[in-house]
């Protein structure tokens, strides 16, 4: 069982964005109420403007802690009137994650923490460096937030394993998860340790996760449902049936059919 059944976006506007691209446009009655719905399609497609959409009405927290005031939410908050909602169980907790977050999010942290180690500077000498240390920290909220959600700098992991930190860290209670492509800083290994951590979540918790993604792999979840967003069309498919899936194959299968013009003389 689900919390949410579907999502429809209901307006007659076709232009300009967002409203003219494709997730929004075909986004009628989408049936999402799998453990696992999969967003995919080329780039610009909307499926980020879509799940933004979803995220901003359900209000789940995100990466750092700030609210949808942010511009990159700005077509999001604009297609909240046409959002509709079907609900089996309301359960508006959970957490959204977007991959772009992530560094802006380390970014700012970084520069955060280089300010009030220039702020406190002329106090060097003065003041014993143990009270300094504790006046730089009560002064950095985000480092403060960071430890408290995340258990610790997340500078002291790999990008990879920072993001697979963060989510063990997030997903821990049954809840909507919404997540816009969290394949992109990890290796194929790592997206194999993700699935599992998505199965081993599922089998003690209640849990919904709405997932827009570009990986074959993640896309081969048993038993996911993959909508497959087109100029055309957003439609369930099969895996073996998508794009994604057929042209990293043929690409694995045989390379130099792609690159053959590469080749030197």
């Amino acid at each position: 069982m689900s919390y949410l059944s579907s999502i429809h976006i209901e307006t007659n506007r076709t232009h300009p964005f967002p409203y003219d691209i494709p997730a929004i446009k075909y986004a009628k009655n989408t049936d999402v109420s799998n453990s696992i719905t999969f967003l995919v399609g080329e780039n610009g497609s909307g499926k980020s403007t879509l799940l933004e959409t979803l995220a901003c009405r359900l209000q789940l927290p995100h990466l750092d802690g700030a609210d949808y005031n942010k511009p990159s939410f700005d077509a999001a908050k604009r297609l909240l009137p046409y959002l509709e909602l079907t609900w089996t169980i309301e359960r508006p907790t959970g957490f959204f994650f977007r991959a772009e977050d992530f560094g802006d999010y380390l970014n700012s942290v970084n520069r955060t923490d280089a300010q009030i180690q220039n702020k406190f500077s002329d106090l060097e000498g003065h003041v014993p460096d143990h009270i300094i240390s504790q006046m730089k920290e009560n002064a950095n909220y985000q480092l403060r937030y960071m430890r408290k959600n995340y258990g610790q700098e997340l500078n002291a992991f790999s990008h990879g394993e920072a993001y697979l930190h963060i989510m063990e860290q997030m997903i821990k209670s049954p809840g909507i998860y919404v997540l816009d492509e969290p394949e992109a800083a990890l290796s194929p290994s790592k997206q194999l340790s993700f699935i599992y951590f998505l199965h081993n979540h599922l089998q003690n918790h209640l849990s919904q996760f709405i997932i827009a993604t570009h990986s074959p792999m993640l896309m081969a979840y048993p038993g996911a449902t993959i909508y497959e967003i087109t100029n055309e069309a957003m439609q369930a498919t099969p895996l073996e049936n998508t794009d994604h899936y057929s042209v990293t194959k043929s690409f694995l299968n045989d390379p130099n059919a792609f690159l053959r013009h590469f080749n030197p003389e």
